[in-house]
């Protein structure tokens, strides 16, 4: 990033996430042998972990697998709140699937402030863990009645709610829901050092280890991309997406969308809260005050995976929405978020179908991973060791409620069927003749690829039908990857996979295409 002296703010470096660029890296081995255990875990995110950590004691043997390094998904791209308020959710939510199951979802996530709360006190862990209030607001009078129908739904199922008229922020509001003693913390210090807690003995943590698929039966089997197999008892996908997902068919059922962030270094104070806006399009904001760091954490510009036009705009918007209010010194990291959100915005938590009881999954967040990631653990641990969980119905996967999922899963999956076909429709084309650091679709030997000339002018070719279900991918100038606008999928610019439900890179195309020069 860099300024000028008339405090305009250009984007010249890669985006980072701040949670990453504030901590240090891990070097856990990979998989090489096949083992038995008792839990094979898929994913070393907030859900991976947390469950480890609440099974470790208990004589079972665990492995945890994450594709990549641990803690750098979802939960190191987190707005880090922990919070049971989750926009306007409890209302609606009463509405929809009656007062009881509301009462689970919300007694979930407030018991996830207080999981996360022992666990840093028990261990001393340094996170920069902070307890604050959390608003709601808008700045549009016509959503005073939903604010204050919020507040009501929360207070009625126990939540800490309450109404006020006016916040200690830069602009004014006309309203907002105040859920007192939540918090937020630093995830990747969190997780990092729940990491070093749980590996030893009775768990182990391999990374650089993809899973491909799962050979369900007594035990099941987890198959690795270097065909290794891991034989489980359980098998838990804390992925945000499961990978294997065919018996529930969970591609139709959750969505993705992305979210844009920002770290501000601001002269003057912020208030301590966490900020979040009723109001479209949503915004978000808190501070962090670390040990290494103190900044304001800006964000929202929320779109569909895949479907946004020229990306870097979305950073320029929350900018541009942060500089009349805060005196900004710099911005030391920006990045984006993926989340997917189910049918009827209530995750998907327990066994993946009723005839798969020991394969277990957590997905469709719905933005809001850090409790329910946390709470996912809570249930999952007391099913696999208890065999129920106060909360496992309205998370239940095999819950069926089409009234409230049926305008969101036609809309969704109306638009799957259009980028199905849209990209087999355009003619690509067929000059190469592009700049660095930008991409284009275009045509090699009669076919279609995708083409990202890089820094040092060499051209790097793929194969632009994603290898989950054959949509066609969509460049992402921001994050310098190929977007899956389906399913959320995500390619490197040299086509390996960033994150799933692909499981395949989009192969390269020969070599004897040349460095384009």
């Amino acid at each position: 990033m860099n300024m000028n002296g008339n405090n305009s703010i250009k984007f010249t470096d890669v985006p980072e996430s701040l949670w990453i660029g504030t901590t240090g890296d891990t070097d856990y081995p990979s998989l090489e042998d096949d083992i038995d255990v008792d839990v094979a875990i898929v994913g070393a995110g907030i859900t991976g972990l947390t469950t480890a950590y609440l099974l470790r004691g208990r004589g079972l043997k665990i492995a945890i697998i994450e594709a990549n390094r641990i803690a750098k998904g979802v939960s190191a791209h987190t707005t880090a709140k922990i919070t049971s308020q989750h926009t306007l959710k409890y209302y609606k939510m009463i509405n929809a699937v009656g007062e009881e199951k509301a009462r689970q979802y919300a007694e979930a996530n407030q018991s996830a402030i207080g999981l996360i709360e022992k666990i840093i006190r028990d261990n001393n862990i340094d996170c920069d863990f902070k307890r604050v209030p959390a608003y709601v607001f808008t700045q549009d009078r016509n959503m005073v009645r939903k604010l204050e129908d919020e507040t009501e739904a929360a207070l009625k199922l126990g939540l800490p709610a309450e109404y006020t008229e006016t916040l200690d922020l830069p602009f004014g509001v006309e309203g907002a829901m105040k859920f007192a003693n939540q918090a937020y913390f630093h995830p990747r210090k969190y997780l990092l050092a729940l990491a070093g807690l749980i590996v030893g003995k009775d768990c182990e943590i391999y990374e650089n280890t993809r899973a491909v698929d799962i050979q369900d039966g007594s035990p099941n089997i987890v198959v690795t991309d270097n065909g290794r197999k891991i034989r489980a008892k359980y098998v838990i996908q804390a992925t945000r997406y499961p990978f294997y997902d065919k018996p529930g068919l969970y591609f139709a059922r959750v969505y993705p969308q992305r979210t844009y962030l920002m770290a501000l270094r601001v002269k003057g104070s912020f208030p301590e809260g966490m900020y979040i806006s009723a109001d479209e399009p949503s915004r978000t904001l808190r501070p962090h005050t670390g040990s290494d760091i103190s900044v304001v954490l800006v964000g929202g510009e929320n779109h569909k995976t895949g479907h946004g036009k020229n990306l870097h705009n979305h950073y320029e918007i929350i900018r541009d929405f942060a500089k009349p209010m805060l005196d900004i010194e710099s911005i030391p990291y920006r990045w984006s978020a993926q989340d997917y959100t189910a049918m009827d915005e209530i995750p998907f938590i327990g066994p993946m179908t009723a005839g798969r009881e020991s394969i277990f999954i957590a997905t469709g967040y719905d933005k809001w991973g850090i409790t329910n990631g946390s709470a996912a653990a809570m249930i999952i641990t007391d099913l696999i060791t208890k065999g129920e969980s106060p909360w496992e119905e309205v998370y239940s996967p095999s819950r069926f409620t089409p009234a409230v999922s049926a305008k969101n899963f036609i809309k969704e999956n109306l638009d799957v069927a259009v980028n199905l076909i849209s990209g087999k429709l355009n003619i690509p084309d067929g000059d190469v003749e592009i700049e660095k650091g930008e991409a284009k679709i275009t045509e090699v030997d009669g076919y279609k690829v995708g083409v990202y000339r890089d820094n040092d002018g060499e051209l790097h070719y793929v194969s632009t039908t994603c290898t989950h279900l054959g949509c066609e991918l969509k460049w992402n100038s921001a994050e310098l990857s190929w977007d899956c606008p389906c399913h959320g999928s995500r390619f490197t610019y040299t086509g390996e996979v960033i994150e799933g439900p692909a499981l395949e890179s989009i192969k390269p195309l020969e070599s004897d295409l040349g460095t384009g020069n």
